[in-house]
């Protein structure tokens, strides 16, 4: 006898930085049902409804009486056509517009009557197996889970990433076997991602998203890589990255679909996106149309990270302070009060390149994260948080860790300190990685508060103490590691010292 069991999804999305289905609701709909030896070389198909507006559908399947040898093979259609057939060989499967589990068809998930196929390769007689499908309908509103349904590493630590790369489903190339210069396919990337000891990345193709169906294949291979779904939105006046996201979202800024960056803005918000403005520091014209930013009244504090350090700025004159760099751009914003993170991207086009000998390489710069955990949903946190630092060359077992503290509060990179004007304000900042020579170095309007002292770091790995006392006012200060000629080699995020709210 079949069974369907209908539940109502449990209300509220998931808190960003959990585990994916660390609070998992229940399924919107299970199949049941049991099958004996008069189904041995069968196929059944069990119809389900799927409501209109669902844009992802996701299906666990499990059966018993493997240990006598049953075999129950799986596969899907939708109400016009097959969607595919995994046989045996997996037991999640996921289909939306933007991608799918491999053995099945990407696209929009119509409303109507779908069917579960169940083939019965090898089923004895007198034996019975129990099969459930539990499915669950995601819409718009929902935030994509990733690729993965459980974290690539478990536990709080620094996570080293690559926020900005391009494959053959935009501009990337590559050497092919023959050593032409060919459309570089998804995977020569994740390669060099893991070759530099990356811990994440996000691919992030001009406008596409096409991009996802390579990441969700490849995702169970690289299992201690962990693959975000990103993209850049590439208008005529200014480029932005979206991490998160896998559906479609407006890029043609200027025309009736998108007539001012805020409608970008509120799709990437409603998508659960985060969004973040990409090397603005550089020039905008015939040589690279957009690549500037100049897009106009453009609501900063919906804007969650800019691109202070980009792999192509740090080939030109000056590196990560010449023109190119964004971290005048970064800290206007900051100086006008808005809490934005800093992050850098290689913007990597050729996977092939070698990170020690070219500054466009995978991983070159690195964002660093303090994360919950190496998860989505957990990077994704602590970019929105700033607990944040820029490796500008990408060099493993880097390490710029900030603490302050003032009475009974504690801040990190990113945090806000509540502080009275007199109280006294302790920092701590751990250093790894540092060359013969390193200093640390102040910025932001908090700097002329602090009583820093020697710079010194006297070691690779050190740790630095040194005290402010608070003046009432609003400031944000970052602590920077320079070598021993001035170049700066980790970039800090600030933590903010705010007065008490009465």
């Amino acid at each position: 006898m079949i069974k369907a069991l209908c539940w109502m999804a449990a209300a509220g999305l998931l808190a960003l930085g959990a585990p994916v289905w660390a609070a998992e609701r229940a399924p919107d709909l299970t199949l049941t049902g049991t099958l004996t030896g008069k189904d041995h070389q069968t196929y059944r198909e069990i119809p389900f409804r799927a409501p209109a507006g669902v844009t992802r559908l996701t299906l666990r399947f499990s059966y018993t009486g493997r240990d006598q040898k049953s075999v129950i093979d799986l596969g899907l259609r939708d109400p016009s056509r097959f969607r595919g057939w995994s046989g045996g060989n997996k037991d999640t499967v996921v289909i939306e517009a933007a991608d799918a589990t491999p053995s099945y068809l990407s696209g929009p998930i119509p409303a109507g009557t779908w069917k579960l196929v169940l083939g019965v390769p090898n089923l004895r007689m007198g034996a019975k197996a129990t099969y459930a499908a539990r499915i669950w309908f995601d819409h718009a509103a929902d935030a994509f889970p990733g690729f993965l349904d459980k974290p690539v590493k478990a536990g709080p630590g620094w996570y080293r990433g690559d926020l900005h790369m391009h494959t053959a489903h935009s501009d990337g190339s590559c050497p092919s076997r023959r050593g032409a210069k060919v459309p570089c396919p998804v995977f020569k990337t994740l390669e060099a991602a893991e070759a530099a000891g990356l811990d994440f990345i996000a691919v992030s193709d001009h406008n596409a998203t096409s991009q996802n169906q390579a990441l969700r294949e490849l995702a169970p291979y690289f299992d201690d890589l962990l693959l975000i779904p990103g993209r850049e939105i590439t208008t005529f006046h200014g480029h932005a990255n979206v991490w998160g996201p896998t559906g479609f979202l407006d890029f043609q800024l200027g025309s009736a679909r998108a007539p001012d960056f805020g409608r970008i803005e509120a799709e990437v918000e409603a998508a659960h996106g985060v969004l973040s403005i990409n090397h603005p520091g550089l020039p905008s014209g015939e040589g690279c149309m957009g690549c500037g930013w100049t897009a106009k009244d453009v609501d900063f504090s919906r804007i969650q990270a800019v691109e202070v350090v980009n792999g192509g700025a740090l080939k030109a004159v000056g590196g990560a302070e010449g023109p190119a760099s964004g971290l005048p751009f970064w800290e206007a914003r900051l100086n006008a009060g808005l809490r934005i993170t800093a992050v850098g991207g290689s913007d990597n086009h050729n996977a092939a390149l070698d990170i020690a000998a070219d500054r466009e390489g995978v991983g070159r710069p690195a964002t660093v994260a303090h994360a919950a955990e190496l998860s989505q949903g957990a990077i994704l946190q602590a970019i929105r948080q700033g607990h944040v630092f820029i490796d500008v060359f990408g060099l493993r077992g880097r390490l710029l860790a900030v603490e302050a503290r003032s009475g009974g509060a504690t801040a990190e990179m990113g945090d806000l300190l509540p502080v009275a004007a007199g109280a006294e304000v302790a920092v701590t900042v751990r250093v790894a990685g540092a060359p013969e020579g390193a200093v640390l170095a102040l910025a932001g309007d908090g700097a002329a508060l602090a009583r820093l002292g020697d710079p010194a770091l006297g070691a690779a790995e050190a740790t630095k103490r040194f005290e402010l006392t608070a003046d009432g006012r609003a400031h944000w200060l970052r602590v920077d590691v320079r070598d021993a000629k001035g170049q700066l080699l980790m970039i800090g995020n600030p933590i903010y010292l705010r007065p008490p709210r009465p």
